[in-house]
């Protein structure tokens, strides 16, 4: 894509906002009462299904910068027979490793936020709009999981390959499942089971994702929230000029949110078996009144 037809995107995307001018909630405003609603009579066997990886602590090539569990030893006395063992995270939440959502004060675009709000809201002290407080009461609706690989025939997608409009198309036959309003679409490139049997590699330099114009689909369909087991973005970019285009179209142009890093075996085995590919997704990030994002661990309620 070049960065004439991005840019094309982008204002086709941005200049189509339904929301009026001080809106904030961007594709969330898809999901109504009346969706989550709906949503519940997904449930049909009980089962529950993790969408996070596992908080790592290793450097590795995807995770120079890890996160730190720290123990407080000897354990905290409380009284004569009585002791509490502590501990304490400190993450990098927008890293290469773990699970986390993006709240739509993330990304930056020619000097402006979504819905063009002033980028001088986020000082030292946080974001004073847009943050990931917009979800401090979840996000709650339908998931679908449209698994590219599985369409294509292959384990996964190997970096620098990008998912299509027309691959999502074939994933939505394939599966017998169609998008719509109020969705969290789901998206699996294969990313985590590539790690896991091929080891670590510098993702910041190149990873399987999604093609820009995936984004442009995704608005027809008015879907509320995108996740993905990479970072959504392929690397390297496939836009002219522009690193993460799926980063800028979702969240800047039109406040969808992001869910990165994410992993779907576990969840891909339960779909397969059942023979669906849709179910409850509860999604809460943390209540950070000022963040730019969350850690988040997606749960799939089938």
């Amino acid at each position: 894509m070049t960065e004439t037809e991005f840019r094309a995107l982008y204002r086709r995307l941005r200049d189509g906002l339904p929301w009026g001018p001080d809106d904030r909630r961007g594709a969330l405003n898809n999901l109504t009462q009346a969706e989550t609603l709906a949503a519940v009579g997904e449930v049909r066997d009980g089962r529950t299904v993790s969408l996070a990886r596992p908080v790592e602590h290793q450097v590795t090539p995807d995770d120079p910068d890890p996160a730190r569990h720290l123990m407080e030893l000897p354990p905290t006395p409380a009284g004569p027979d009585l002791a509490f063992s502590m501990d304490r995270i400190d993450m990098n939440v927008h890293g290469n490793a773990n699970s986390h959502i993006d709240a739509p004060c993330h990304v930056i675009f020619d000097d402006e936020l979504y819905n063009g709000v002033d980028p001088g809201t986020i000082t030292e002290h946080g974001a004073g709009e847009l943050s990931i407080a917009l979800t401090a009461d979840g996000i709650v609706g339908r998931g679908v999981l449209l698994d590219v690989p599985r369409s294509r025939g292959v384990e996964w997608l190997e970096p620098g390959d990008c998912a299509t409009v027309d691959d999502l198309l074939a994933v939505e036959r394939d599966e017998q499942v169609r998008i719509g309003r109020g969705d969290i679409v789901l998206v699996r490139v294969g990313h985590h089971r590539r790690r896991r049997e091929e080891g670590p590699w510098d993702v910041a330099a190149t990873r399987a994702g999604l093609h820009p114009e995936v984004v442009a689909l995704l608005a027809e369909r008015q879907v509320a929230l995108l996740g993905c087991d990479s970072n959504n973005d392929t690397g390297p970019s496939v836009a002219d000029g522009v690193d993460f285009p799926v980063h800028v179209l979702a969240i800047n142009a039109l406040g969808l949110m992001l869910l990165d890093y994410l992993q779907f075996e576990g969840l891909a085995t339960v779909c397969e078996q059942a023979g669906r590919w849709s179910f409850l997704c509860v999604v809460a990030p943390l209540r950070l009144p000022t963040a730019t994002g969350s850690p988040v661990n997606p749960i799939a309620v089938l």
